[in-house]
């Protein structure tokens, strides 16, 4: 199977992946996808560093964000990849401003009311972007903690009964009935019973919005057009119409399965037009922006 195809890819550039991001699994993950994505070798992405947009984790890396491998650094890929870039030197901890826990947890308690735990101090403190994405998914979804693993990453078939724990001596009792059509907006009404009762609630179909997705591919040989290097959720649009970029400069953000991408200027010229907002949905190689030189 394609996925199959997909994982034995990620297990090949693994090794090489890792000889150029040493010390996190998370990094050397990252680089790894990045690779498989775009059918990139260990050679061509050390011959292309100054032009590969390259995850976020990757370039923060060789920043010196995580502390400096024993060996040092790669070179000449880090001082291609990082071109202007500030450079951590040291221990990254030693230039670190001190954490004020206590006005942290005062403004989490504005932003989510006072249901906040000290472990959610401490996630904030460590993950902010990853943490306020978990509050905004519960605020929206609920306590999914109760779903067992399988209903929550493929929910249930049709006819199925389940029973849901939302506490101790309150549980729910639900069957899945059936889905209805896809509408415009991309929902379909589900309909299930809950606790004996007939409901029905309109979800987003995700999987068919992705087959309904129509956004023009960039061609691999026109140097001016900028395509996404892989799939994800525009995070952020740097440049605007007409504006005159250099190469290297940062276009945009992605964002994917918490893995943030810098997308790069390939060349120096003027931005003529942009095809992407923020929050924009892509998948790899869909037209982000044309630049003329």
């Amino acid at each position: 199977s394609s996925q199959l195809s997909k994982w034995l890819q990620h297990h090949k550039v693994f090794i090489p992946a890792s000889k150029l991001v040493t010390p996190s699994s998370k990094i050397v993950g990252d680089l790894a996808q990045f690779m498989v994505q775009n059918s990139l070798t260990r050679a061509e992405v050390e011959e292309r560093a100054d032009e590969l947009s390259f995850p976020l984790s990757v370039v923060e890396f060789l920043q010196g964000y995580v502390g400096i491998p024993h060996g040092g650094f790669p070179e000449p890929f880090r001082s291609k990849v990082l071109k202007s870039l500030p450079r951590v030197e040291g221990r990254p901890g030693a230039s670190l401003a001190p954490m004020d826990f206590d006005a942290l947890e005062k403004r989490l308690r504005a932003a989510h009311s006072d249901d906040i735990t000290p472990e959610d101090v401490m996630s904030a403190a460590m993950y902010p972007k990853v943490f306020q994405e978990f509050r905004e998914f519960t605020n929206t979804f609920g306590p999914v903690d109760c779903l067992n693993t399988r209903l929550f990453l493929d929910g249930p078939k049709i006819a199925e009964e389940f029973e849901v724990e939302l506490e101790r001596g309150k549980t729910l009792h639900i069957k899945a009935l059936a889905l209805g059509d896809l509408n415009k907006a991309g929902q379909r009404e589900v309909f299930f019973e809950l606790n004996g009762q007939l409901r029905s609630v309109l979800v987003r179909d995700t999987l068919a919005m992705k087959e309904m997705h129509f956004h023009p591919k960039a061609l691999k040989d026109v140097r001016g057009q900028v395509g996404a290097p892989m799939p994800g959720k525009v995070v952020e649009v740097r440049v605007k119409a007409g504006q005159k970029v250099e190469k290297g400069q940062p276009l945009c953000v992605l964002s994917a399965m918490k893995m943030e991408t810098v997308v790069n200027s390939p060349l120096a010229g003027t931005v003529a037009k942009i095809y992407v907002t923020p929050d924009s949905s892509l998948e790899g190689d869909d037209l982000i922006l044309e630049i003329t030189e």
